[in-house]
């Protein structure tokens, strides 16, 4: 990728080096136990705890900052640009259709965060906050992109990020807002099949960026566009689900499959055409 061009966002908020501690009694096995069964349940953990999740500051213990300054700064400044690139597309975009686009703010984090949405471990992944307008990303998740999930390359990082950001314009368009209700009223099979359509648009919103971004900055080169798609398959429910139990259970996506994701990816990066990317009027989804 090329991003000279593209100056870094100011709304990246960096939490690294924080950890994070309750303010409660006990703990061990049953404190965990309970956090478990909240996670899975999608309940907030301090609900059931009483207690508050508490960020402190404490010295990384994985490595130096020395050692840290080179690679991860660097890390750091790659999705600050990414942002600040997709920051820019979505404001001439809003523009354009007579509106002012409100920017997000990128939080980066180590091992665990508390959100406005609630607590949330690295291994769950990046994730979009709708409440506070958040977007959420522990840099090592860039690791198991390339070395777990044999997702490489700057591109493929990138679109981790536009990925969520459009949720972001989800969010600011009362999309998610209206899913969300949706689901509260359906049974469990159809909010999956919401969520997919949710997940899969904003697959195509992350497409429109890269389209708009490189009619004007000429931000890709060679092997990016391929590089993304990759990231979409090796993250589809589908390859998810084979590697965690070695069979996949398709009433259960939440994010669509290795082919919906590429699909739909694919549409946003080739049309730069918002009106491809209305998931929710295919029957069924696609």
């Amino acid at each position: 990728m090329r991003l000279d061009q593209e100056e870094e966002s100011q709304n990246v908020e960096d939490r690294r080096g924080r950890r994070m501690s309750r303010g409660i009694a006990g703990g061990g096995i049953g404190t965990i136990a309970v956090v478990l069964i909240a996670l899975f349940f999608g309940v907030d953990p301090s609900i059931l705890l009483q207690g508050n999740l508490q960020e402190t500051d404490f010295p990384q213990t994985s490595s130096p900052p020395s050692q840290r300054a080179g690679a991860e700064d660097e890390m750091r400044q790659f999705v600050a640009r990414v942002l600040g690139s997709t920051e820019r597309t979505w404001s001439e975009i809003f523009q354009a259709a007579g509106h002012t686009y409100e920017k997000p703010t990128l939080v980066l984090f180590s091992d665990a965060v508390q959100s406005a949405c609630g607590f949330a471990q690295a291994a769950a992944g990046p994730f979009y906050c709708a409440r506070d307008h958040k977007i959420y990303i522990d840099l090592s998740f860039y690791r198991e992109l390339r070395e777990r999930f044999q997702a490489p390359g700057d591109f493929a990082q990138a679109y981790v990020i536009a990925h969520e950001v459009g949720h972001h314009v989800q969010n600011l368009l009362g999309l998610m807002e209206k899913v969300q209700s949706l689901q509260s009223r359906t049974a469990r099979t159809e909010a999956n099949t919401l969520s997919v359509r949710l997940e899969l648009q904003a697959d195509c919103l992350a497409g429109i960026w890269a389209n708009f971004a490189h009619r004007e900055r000429n931000i890709l080169e060679p092997g990016d566009v391929e590089e993304g798609l990759n990231a979409a398959t090796q993250i589809g429910d589908d390859r998810m689900q084979m590697r965690a139990q070695g069979h996949v259970v398709p009433e259960s996506f939440n994010h669509g499959s290795a082919d919906q994701r590429v699909r739909w990816f694919r549409r946003g990066i080739e049309t730069g055409d918002l009106k491809q990317c209305d998931t929710f009027s295919t029957r069924p989804v696609s």
